[in-house]
């Protein structure tokens, strides 16, 4: 019973309504304080989570971030996990906070990026063949910093696929995400969501029955799933469908079906339209299942000393050079750049490394491409001495003329960077590949090695099966046009992605203007 009048100290019903608040308020400040401390707690977990990963990642920055699931991580962490810790502490009056989180957002990953990092992993699982399994375990080759993925990171991954309508690769993650759920791995993503998705993935790769069965395990957790509810009735319906078709044809329909289940991937291919024939060579050659030289072939390749008739650079120092490839012909030198020279190199260009550009066929301008996923830089002779020997050295070595070549061109390969099947040279129809610069075509191409990689990262040659591999201090160099200034097609090549490690590359493509008497024009086309 309360007491319907003003409030009094000498009015005992006044003071025992006020007790009754006050008891209340103090509830309500206990339910604060637990909240509190619970969102405390979760807070203090996460910093000391992240104070124990940053202290191992910054011992070796280049190496932990040479792992593509420590790349993808990262990127999620900062464009979404630290969103959500954000909101948290906003419940509080943590300004300092949420002033100095708010300040560092401008660097932050965005969305894109995230998407951009998930998809590298994609393309490292087709072009290494890994499963899902492999790559959630952390389990790549020559990985220092093993790292592995929970439910929502394998979730991630499949609903960035799902947005692509890449089916296939949603099946393969979603798999992986239930699977570690029914392994009793704690997350905040539920399997009803998990199998939404799956069964969805598994629908439109032409697997009625699993689709189905999928169905059936969701409406068991979840009766009152509206979408599921529905899919079940049209599964059952188009599959009554289809077994009324197979009996008309069973024969062919089973072999129809067969050829559905093993060709997943080249299906999921077809509707992104993805050139297959050299896609599946290019990953091969990626792989190490590269063409063998026959014997014959293999016993004109040779190492030896070489001063390039006598330069007098190098005379008292002639190069190693080896034979790597009969046609084209493809010759590596080693120990050709030195450590502190990659130093040198690698501290000019990180200032200045941004999206790798190619040359536009059309425009004959530079412009970023999907196919090449790098950052570069460019570095002029006349900045710094050590470019400027460098410049001399592959000069003395080729015997071709530097002034009309561009500039020393550095790449840096992250997690899952590429360069997929190229030309160096501007072909018959891009007459205007390289018209602003007025040196000609690219005659020839030289490229230094300035770090191992721990996995993958080889330059291949599609069109003959060659595969060169990455050995820090070596170049290699070829010739991209014919000494009758036809474009020698069979230097068609890629750069596989880095799949465990950091790559480091400069370039230097050389031009027709400047080599009429280094390297006289021949009448024969092919020659």
């Amino acid at each position: 019973m309360h007491c319907i009048v003003r409030f009094s100290s000498s009015i005992p019903c006044q003071m025992t309504d006020l007790l009754y608040t006050e008891k209340d308020l103090v509830t309500s400040l206990k339910e604060y304080i637990r909240q509190e401390e619970n969102r405390l707690e979760k807070v203090k977990e996460w910093a000391g989570k992240l104070d124990s990963l940053t202290i191992t990642a910054t011992q070796d920055p280049e190496g932990y971030l040479g792992h593509p699931v420590n790349a993808f991580k990262l990127m999620k962490r900062l464009n979404s996990e630290w969103a959500d810790l954000e909101s948290l502490v906003l419940k509080d009056t943590a300004n300092g906070f949420i002033s100095n989180l708010t300040l560092q957002r401008q660097f932050f990953p965005t969305d894109e990026d995230q998407t951009g990092a998930a998809k590298a992993l994609l393309r490292l699982q087709d072009t290494y063949q890994l499963s899902a399994y492999t790559i959630s375990n952390g389990d790549l080759p020559g990985v220092v910093h093993k790292s592995q993925m929970t439910v929502a990171d394998c979730f991630e991954l499949g609903k960035i696929a799902y947005t692509e309508a890449d089916y296939y690769h949603t099946e393969l993650w979603m798999a992986q995400a239930l699977t570690q759920l029914d392994e009793g791995d704690e997350s905040t993503i539920d399997k009803v969501t998990v199998m939404d998705y799956l069964s969805y993935a598994i629908y439109q790769q032409g697997e009625l029955e699993r689709a189905l069965e999928l169905t059936k395990r969701m409406l068991k957790l979840d009766p009152n799933h509206q979408r599921a509810n529905g899919n079940l009735k049209y599964f059952e319906f188009q599959l009554e469908k289809q077994r009324k078709a197979e009996s008309e044809k069973k024969e062919q329909e089973d072999k129809k079906k067969e050829k559905k289940v093993l060709d997943k991937r080249d299906a999921q291919r077809k509707r992104s339209k993805d050139p297959l024939p050299e896609r599946k060579k290019y990953e091969m050659l990626c792989r190490g299942e590269g063409i063998k030289l026959t014997p014959r072939r293999q016993s004109r390749l040779f190492c030896r000393y070489f001063d390039n008739n006598r330069n007098p650079r190098l005379l008292l120092a002639p190069v190693k050079k080896e034979d790597e490839w009969d046609r084209p012909r493809i010759v590596r030198y080693h120990d050709i750049i030195s450590d502190s020279e990659i130093m040198t190199v690698k501290e000019l260009a990180k200032p200045r490394l941004k999206r790798a550009t190619v040359h536009d066929p059309v425009t004959g301008k530079l412009t970023t491409a999907h196919y090449r996923v790098s950052k570069s830089a460019w570095l002029s002779g006349y900045e710094h001495s050590t470019i400027e020997k460098i410049n001399q050295r592959i000069e003395d070595i080729t015997g071709l003329e530097m002034d009309t070549a561009e500039e020393l061109q550095v790449a840096n390969y992250g997690v899952g960077g590429q360069y997929e099947p190229h030309f160096d040279f501007g072909r018959k129809d891009e007459p205007d590949a390289f018209k602003e610069l007025g040196t000609g075509n690219r005659i020839a191409t030289w490229l230094f090695y300035m770090s191992d990689v721990s996995a993958g990262g080889a330059t291949v040659f599609t069109d003959v099966g060659a595969a060169v591999w990455p050995k820090k201090g070596t170049a290699v160099f070829w010739y991209n046009l014919f000494a009758s200034g036809e474009g020698d097609y069979s230097t068609r090549h890629a750069a596989c992605p880095v799949l465990v490690g950091n790559k480091w590359v400069s370039n230097k493509w050389i031009h027709e203007r400047g080599q009429e008497f280094r390297r006289p024009c021949d009448i024969s086309e092919n020659e």
